[in-house]
Order: C-alpha cells, then structure tokens, then sequence
C-alpha cells in the first residue's frame, strides 16, 4: 500500500494520480539524518514550506480521507495564491495515517528526517496523535490536530483544534434529557483513547441531568459483527444510545441497528458523525439518530455558503462529499496560517505560542483558540434522510 502522495502547491484535481507516490522504506532512506544534518540541508536554496498532511486513507476511519485530502489541497491552493505563508509557497504531501500504528509513526520519522517536512497537519485517531508526540517533540516540528477528540491535549507542539466533549456532548445530554426525557443511556465506543475519555467526561454530564448508564461497551476497531452488541442494548431498554464508533464501524452498526427495528423506538447521539458517514448508513437506518458537532454542510453562514462554493469551483460536481471531518483539514492550515501571520515567523517556538491564542477564519467561521483549546459555534442536528437537520446551536 502506497504511503505518501505529493501534490502541486497550486492546487489541482481532487484525486491526483495515485502512483505518483515515493516509496518510504526503500533502500534509498534506510539512515537517518541527524538533526544537524538536517539543519545543514534546511540552510539549503529551498523556501517551500512543506506540510505533512497525515490522513486516515485505509482503516475504518479512511472513509474521511478522500474529503479531508481535498480540504487540504484547497487550502493550500488558497494560501498560496495569497503569496504563501509569510512568502513561503506550500509543497502539501499526504501520508496514509491509517494501518498499524507503528508504522505511522515510522512514515512520521522517516517524512521528518528525509521528506524535510517542517509542520504537520492530522486527520486520525487520537491513538496515532499519542503514538506520535514523541516523534513531534524530538524533531520540534509544529503539529496540528483536527478532528473532534477527547480533550485535553498540551504536549508542547502539539495544537488541537476539534471539538471536545465538555462543549459538543454536555449541551446535547442535557437537551435530549429536557427535550426528549431521556435519562437512561448506553454507551458505545471504538476500542481506544477517544472513546474511553469521552465516555468519562460523558458519564458526569449524564449524571447532571439525573439520568444514568444502563450499559457500556468498547468495540475493536474494524467490528462489524454487531448482533451481540444490538443483543445487550435491547436488553438494557436504553432511551439513548450514545455512540462513539468511527468511520466505517460506526456505518455497520447504525445499519444494523435501524434493520433490526431499535432505530424506531431508541434515540441516538453520535460524537464522530458526519454527511459522509450518514450516506454510508442510509435513510432507512438513520431514525432518530442526532449528532453534535461545531460543523455541518448545512450551517446557513457567509463563512461556510463561500467554502462550499470554493470547494466545488475547485473540485466539480463529483468532490467528495464535504463533511465536518474531513474538512477539519481545512481549518488545520487556516490556523496556520493565522499564527504565522500573527507571530510574524515560521520559528517553533513564537509560532506555538501564537497558535494557543489567536483567531483564524475557516469553513466553520471565526473560531478563537485561547490557551490552547479552540471555540466555536456548536450545533446539535438530527438525521433527515441522507442529510442533518439543524436543531438548535448548542
């Protein structure tokens, strides 16, 4: 399998030729450089900066990666037509995130150490983003986080930009509890550090409304036999079930849980959902599912009527479907390009310190990070066929 895809910093097709690959484990790179060779090389004639987008292309959650490749490419089509960042072209090239972790973490060390990428921008679980903070705290590269995740994160280095349960789960549990009555709640989750934290965080926003937990389960990723699961959670006689399964897992259970008539008479709330995933479960499973989230194709802004025409001038009518996910890639350059501008360089250490405080403008609008943590408008929506119904903000 492939692991790496270079693309023009201009821009270009959606899906560009998948063998113009470099082959990562070839004999070519078996040494590493150490930091001061690399540093001689850097000194070098070259002023690209080169970004290392690492996105989940295989594995239950590739079904983000053609989406989020393309938000990527647009936003550095964007900035580069605005003259680069701080006068530096982008060079964008996409590593596979997905697979055994260990050899993530490998394309990482190997995409540092002889690729010369200076920043890194993630689309993938939080298991690979904890795999790879040592590697980003070793070589000092900067590293943007997109995705929703479990909260948290201040690895010197390291910026996460997705929503956290505190401001994406707690609204949505106290409104299905107030709305909908629920009080009796199942959770759900893939098998790794995403799910386990947020379901703790959950747990206490739960127990605020007087509601409790009849039920909890982690699901290893790649599951897909969900009988036994669907067996325990009609028995639990749950009024909510919260799910936390990623990418494809989360497909095969919520088609399975409509088929098997629970869609009909139980609600759901899921974490890391979005339009991609609802295609993939269908209309006809997708009763009584809601999501939060503080993105949706449907969201009526100035901000995100102008990214999605942008986004289909660049792409055409056969784009990937623009979902929150996938184009959390796109907000993960926007934020870089704001903390440069506002340290006024590219050097480690002004530029982390610029990224925990300031604002940058993406699909989702103006969204500040103070101290770290990013806010920004959240929304609570519920399956209407192959689409979500805007609710209410959150």
């Amino acid at each position: 399998m492939p692991s790496t895809e270079n693309f023009p910093a201009a821009g270009g097709s959606a899906f560009p030729p998948p063998l113009l690959l470099r082959n990562l484990a070839s004999p070519a790179v078996d040494r590493a450089l150490s930091p001061d060779d690399r540093a001689f090389r850097r000194r070098g004639a070259r002023n690209k900066l080169r970004v290392g987008g690492f996105i989940c292309c295989t594995g239950s959650p590739g079904v983000w990666g053609p989406c989020a490749t393309s938000s990527a490419q647009l936003a550095v089509a964007e900035i580069n037509k605005r003259g680069g960042i701080l006068g530096r072209e982008i060079e964008l090239s996409i590593y596979d995130a997905g697979g055994p972790i260990d050899d993530v973490v490998d394309r990482a060390e190997q995409a540092i150490a002889f690729d010369e990428v200076d920043v890194i921008v993630g689309l993938h679980t939080s298991a690979v983003r904890v795999a790879l903070r040592d590697v980003i705290t070793r070589n000092r590269i900067p590293y943007i986080y997109t995705p929703v995740y479990e909260g948290g994160e201040q690895t010197p280095g390291v910026v996460a930009i997705g929503e956290t349960p505190r401001f994406q789960s707690r609204p949505s549990i106290h409104w299905l509890a107030e709305a909908r009555k629920a009080s009796r709640w199942y959770l759900i989750g893939s098998d790794y550090v995403w799910p386990w934290q947020s379901h703790r965080a959950v747990k206490r926003y739960i127990a605020e409304t007087g509601g409790r937990v009849v039920g909890e389960e982690f699901v290893p990723l790649g599951e897909d036999h969900h009988q036994p699961h669907l067996a325990r959670i009609r028995a639990a006689r749950p009024d909510v079930v919260l799910i936390s399964l990623i990418g494809t897992d989360s497909i095969t259970f919520n088609r399975a849980f409509g088929e098997c008539g629970l869609g009909a008479t139980t609600l759901r709330l899921a974490g890391a959902m979005d339009e991609t995933v609802l295609l993939g479960i269908g209309a006809d499973s997708s009763e009584n599912l809601f999501c939060a989230s503080g993105y949706f194709p449907g969201v009526g802004s100035r901000a995100n009527d102008d990214f999605q025409g942008r986004y289909s001038a660049m792409f055409g009518p056969n784009a990937p479907p623009i979902g929150s996910l996938g184009q959390s890639s796109y907000e993960g350059l926007c934020l870089l390009e704001a903390a440069a501008n506002q340290a006024g360089t590219l050097a480690i250490g002004p530029l982390l310190t610029a990224a925990r405080n300031v604002v940058y403008r993406g699909a989702r609008g103006s969204v500040a990070i103070r101290n770290g943590h990013a806010r920004m408008p959240m929304y609570l929506a519920e399956a209407d066929g192959l689409d979500f119904k805007l609710i209410k903000p959150v």
